[in-house]
């Protein structure tokens, strides 16, 4: 049997300063899938993000949760989501865990500690460290750790591997490999080459 759709796009389209970036976008998915948005930059990838997050509005079209359009759902549709930008959006005069505890204020808060969350991002060492004083790859993990303190269904990803090394970012491919296969969502910007073996990923250009 297959899964129920989670996520559908109906008639999408964005203008961006008088530039048609993309229009009438239509597709659905499953739990258990993971879309991969592709394309030149200023294709509208990140438009694209923003208005599956609710950050930004669609010039037509609409976004449904569950057969439920989001500007109606409103929160009940923001706590399924765990957003992480092309920026880190962590605050840097907080130190890790006070960054970890305020994500966790605002959204569903998993049963994982916090320590455990940095030990899981390579970050164990430096909870009590201002983000001010951390590398541009740990800001990353950090802002990827949220994945880990919030419980949500819905991970809407900008460029996640930026900044990051070779073994984090096998780390959190594996994190979400597992995501998926606990019937949860993904929908991701990339440039680099995302082997998720196994996984149901399905693909949008918006350059073609």
């Amino acid at each position: 049997m297959s899964e129920p759709v989670l996520l559908q796009i109906e008639n999408l389209s964005c203008i961006r300063d008088d530039r048609v970036l993309f229009e009438h976008l239509n597709l659905s998915l499953a739990g258990g899938q993971m879309l991969l948005v592709e394309g030149s930059n200023g294709s509208g990838k990140t438009s694209l993000l923003r208005i599956l997050t609710g950050l930004k509005m669609a010039d037509e079209g609409d976004v449904l949760w569950q057969g439920q359009s989001i500007d109606k759902l409103a929160h009940d549709y923001y706590e399924q989501i765990s957003y992480v930008g092309h920026h880190d959006g962590v605050k840097r005069g907080l130190t890790c865990l006070e960054n970890l505890r305020l994500v966790q204020a605002m959204g569903k808060p998993t049963e994982l500690d916090l320590d455990t969350v940095l030990e899981r991002v390579n970050l164990y060492r430096y909870g009590d460290s201002l983000v001010a004083s951390l590398s541009a790859g740990q800001k990353r993990r950090l802002a990827l750790a949220r994945l880990l303190a919030t419980e949500s269904l819905l991970w809407i990803l900008d460029e996640p591997f930026t900044s990051l090394d070779k073994k984090s970012m096998t780390d959190f491919e594996s994190l979400f490999a597992g995501h998926l296969r606990q019937q949860g969502l993904i929908v991701m910007t990339s440039h680099h080459d995302i082997p998720m073996a196994g996984a149901d990923v399905q693909r949008l250009n918006l350059s073609a």
